[in-house]
């Protein structure tokens, strides 16, 4: 089974059938269990319900949620799932198996779900975790499974488990930093100090247009003040939001003259104690999916939110 010679460990399992991903997956959690550590299951609903067969009574002693929920927007997961689990657990080595990617996940989805598979390695470092993500090798494309080699150091099927020789998860980060595809239609207001307000008035207009409302509304207005906030702090000043509707979405974009050089900004968990900008952390947990193109003197984060 796993080596867990280093602290952290984060092994793809391409899968070819139910079974095979039943298997593979309760022996993984069977294991942690018997070691005494915290395990967490975070998968899809249909193949949590395999997964909790599987164990039978075992399956009480694990945390278990449904990623098309908790990680519907990759940039969350990070921060809101698997760090969540983890510092819950500081003293412990624990295990999780996160599946962020299966074969409804869009097009304009999987970018960003590529860079978060990339960016768990830079974020667990040194950490005592590990992190199992299976791969549907049935149902995703074929440039699914061979990325899925580029963003994971160790790679496991039914015929046992390996090295990745095409491990480079930079190559996957700076590959899906693309400019964004250009809209058909929308509308836009530029905005500096004195008009941050009209960004967010168009966005909840255009939302309420769209039947959102309530709670999810305030989301939008504050998704949107803090991208303005970050523009004005900096991106330059200025900045300039364009909103439209596609596919069942609402899609808010604010660009500015900006350079995001961490890629983990807006994945770190914040101590609500400390200072410091929490922008994007805020964004990546209210939005349903959020892509980003970033280079010196310009950068576009795109936000999207599903329509009620």
């Amino acid at each position: 089974m796993l080596m867990l010679a280093q602290p952290f460990a984060h092994p793809a399992l391409f899968y070819r059938s139910d079974r095979e991903y039943a298997a593979a997956t309760s022996a993984f959690v069977r294991e942690g269990l018997a070691a005494g550590e915290p395990v967490a299951v975070i998968v899809p609903a249909a193949n949590l319900a395999l997964i909790q067969a599987e164990l039978g009574a075992a399956a009480e002693s694990v945390l278990m949620a449904d990623m098309r929920e908790a990680g519907r927007n990759p940039g969350r997961i990070i921060p809101a799932v698997l760090c969540d689990f983890a510092d819950r657990h500081p003293d412990d080595h624990v295990r999780i198996i996160g599946e962020p990617i299966w074969p409804e996940r869009t097009a304009v989805e999987y970018p960003a779900c590529a860079q978060h598979e990339a960016l768990i390695n830079l974020s667990f470092a040194g950490r005592r975790i590990t992190i199992l993500c299976p791969y549907d090798a049935v149902g995703l494309a074929p440039e699914i499974i061979r990325e899925a080699a580029r963003t994971h150091p160790v790679l496991r099927d039914a015929s046992g488990e390996r090295p990745s020789a095409d491990y480079a998860p930079g190559l996957v980060v700076d590959g899906h930093n693309r400019p964004l595809d250009e809209p058909d239609r929308h509308v836009s207001v530029r905005f500096d100090r004195d008009n941050l307000s009209e960004a967010r008035c168009l966005a909840a207009r255009e939302a309420a247009a769209m039947g959102f409302s309530g709670d999810r509304l305030d989301d939008i207005r504050l998704t949107v003040s803090e991208l303005g906030a970050n523009s004005l702090d900096h991106g330059g000043g200025a900045g300039t939001i364009r909103v439209w509707a596609a596919d069942g979405r609402l899609v808010c974009e604010v660009s500015d003259a900006g350079h995001i050089t961490d890629p983990l900004v807006g994945r770190r968990p914040v101590d609500p104690r400390s200072a410091g900008s929490r922008g994007l952390l805020i964004v990546n947990l209210l939005s349903d999916l959020v892509r980003v193109h970033t280079r010196a003197g310009a950068t576009a984060v795109r936000v999207y939110f599903d329509a009620p």
